[in-house]
């Protein structure tokens, strides 16, 4: 199978340059990515793009990452309807950095393999470049009626494009244009809203270099959920993001589990580097008893192990048995502040002074009188007869139980459980 074939059968190749397909099955090639430090993290919505280049390079080819200080300083039009902060260069170098350490979990940098990945900033070969010489040696060789056949700027017309984003392209351009004089880089990769801007750089390369000059261009679908919406939204509106900080493994493990039955069929072929066979497998199992999700769980295992190690992936299987009354208080004990409000988002919150804890209460004054998490201390006596009384996952025996500071999770949580799945958090301030 040739790497086009594996895009093709993945869902991840939408279109391509004439002879981009014939020329990966007799060369090794240089292909580059751009990535825009707009944040210092990347999201889930540059997932598809960068699992192509993994491909790429484990068929032999060699990928560059290119993040985009020029171009972030600028702003793409395409795919948007305003025009894009600008970014300084302090805030764009902090970003290269964390950036970097995300890509470097999906691509090989060991330079001393011919194939081995690099990163590389545009800022650095664009900075010094005059206006003058810019438009001498890059502006002629494009036409504004080229450039203004794009769908990317066409799209913006109605409203008004700057200046600015309007020559995004010819920056673009140069980028492809000095990746292969000094990399020798024939290929670039984008999602389907860059075809304007990659095909401006292979016109510039063979309007600049001559029309021998060989450069090719691919790119992959809009990767979109069931409904239609752009996948990598959450309901609320938010990225699922790939640094732990901005979104815990527990999160990210939860949104690839919460994936609909006919998204997981196509994610899994997307951003999964299990083999065809695997995956025919899991889906025709995953038929035959849909209630068990094994397709989202094979799914969200291999995305949480890729992105945050094997060590997180367990962490975030045992966060989400807790709610299904399988966690122990071991396992609550082990979940940093965020993962544990994460997991009971949405859980009633009742608060308590620190201080009546640090002398200790007993369970029923707590939760009958204190908190109000039961209407009154009789309901929490016959909680606790019936057995249904839990305290961080651990049932409570006795009506003479003392809750003290000893019981709090984070140093600030108790957990409360009623019954099998009614949950309470009281909060020590």
């Amino acid at each position: 199978m040739s790497v086009i074939d594996e895009l093709r059968w993945r869902g991840l190749l939408k279109d391509s340059t004439p002879g981009t397909e014939e020329y990966l099955e007799k060369h090794k090639v240089t292909a580059y990515l751009g990535i825009d430090p707009t944040a210092d993290s990347m999201h889930v919505g540059h997932l598809a793009t960068l699992i192509v280049m993994k491909h790429l390079q484990n068929y032999g080819h060699r990928p560059i990452i290119v993040i985009g200080g020029a171009t972030g300083m600028v702003g793409d039009p395409s795919g948007k309807d305003e025009e894009r902060p600008l970014l300084d260069e302090h805030i764009i170098r902090e970003n290269e950095k964390a950036l970097k350490e995300q890509v470097s979990r999906f691509l090989d940098f060991d330079e001393a393999k011919p194939n081995g990945a690099i990163m590389v900033n545009n800022y650095d070969w664009t900075k010094d470049y005059t206006l003058l010489g810019f438009l001498r040696d890059i502006g002629k060789h494009i036409t504004v009626n080229y450039m203004m056949a794009k769908e990317s700027v066409k799209k913006r017309l109605e409203k008004g494009i700057s200046f600015t984003e309007f020559t995004y392209q010819l920056l673009q351009g140069y980028d492809f244009l000095y990746l292969y004089e000094h990399y020798n880089c024939q290929l670039q990769i984008g999602g389907s809203d860059q075809w304007g801007n990659i095909t401006t750089g292979i016109e510039l390369i063979r309007r600049k270099l001559g029309h021998e000059n060989q450069a090719f261009g691919l790119v992959i679908p809009l990767i979109t959920r069931a409904d239609g919406k752009k996948f990598g939204k959450s309901e609320k509106g938010m990225n699922i993001w790939l640094d732990p900080k901005r979104t815990s493994p527990y999160q990210f493990y939860q949104f690839w589990i919460n994936t609909a039955d006919v998204d997981a069929e196509k994610y899994i072929k997307v951003f999964t580097f299990l083999s065809e066979d695997e995956i025919n497998k899991l889906i025709e199992e995953h038929k035959q008893a849909p209630h068990l999700r094994v397709l989202q769980r094979r799914l969200a295992e291999e995305m949480t192990r890729m992105v945050h190690g094997k060590d997180e992936l367990q962490k975030a299987i045992e966060a989400s048995s807790i709610l299904f009354g399988k966690g122990t208080k071991e396992t609550l004990a082990k979940l940093d502040e965020q993962t544990f409000l994460a997991v009971f988002d949405g859980v009633p919150q009742f608060e308590i002074d620190r201080q009546e804890l640090e002398q200790g209460i007993d369970v029923v004054s707590l939760l009958g009188e204190k908190t109000k998490v039961f209407n009154s201390k009789g309901e929490v006596r016959r909680m606790i007869k019936e057995g249904g009384l839990n305290i961080n996952q651990e049932k409570v025996q006795t009506q003479e139980r003392i809750v003290d500071t000893n019981d709090l999770l984070n140093d600030k949580y108790i957990l409360i459980r009623k019954g099998k799945k009614k949950y309470f958090i009281v909060i020590a301030k």
